[in-house]
């Protein structure tokens, strides 16, 4: 059987990724190696069995112009759930996270949007 293990996003900055992953969203860095003139890096919540989320450099012309027209659209990259839609937008609001759209009912889900500092926006849901 197949499960995702391991998903990336491109970033502009890693180090200001790195920030805004861990200091912000509260993920855990699960990986910092050296790759050249950039780095592998992980962040997720550390479980054995828990995802990661590679923060990749958008050096490649492709994966840059992807992430300018999603960011350009308006349209987020990635979603993460939330117990506590509210809660955490309060929390990350006072951490200061920019949020693009507040937290909004969308039928079955309760949605919100926030700008990762680094091209692109992550849209934060929690099911009703």
């Amino acid at each position: 059987m197949l499960s995702i293990r391991l998903t990336s996003i491109m970033v502009s900055d890693q180090d200001q990724a790195l920030a805004f992953y861990t200091n912000v969203l509260g993920f855990q860095k699960l990986m910092d190696v050296p790759v050249g003139e950039y780095r592998w890096i992980t962040v997720g919540r550390g479980g054995p069995d828990e995802p990661q989320l590679a923060l990749e450099p958008n050096a490649n012309p492709a994966g840059k112009a992807f992430q300018d027209a999603m960011f350009a659209q308006r349209i987020p990259v990635l979603a993460l759930q939330s117990s506590d839609l509210d809660a955490d937008h309060a929390r990350l609001s006072a951490a200061g996270a920019a949020f693009t759209k507040p937290p909004t009912v969308a039928g079955p889900v309760k949605i919100a949007v926030v700008s990762d500092t680094v091209g692109n926006l992550v849209q934060l849901y929690q099911l009703l």
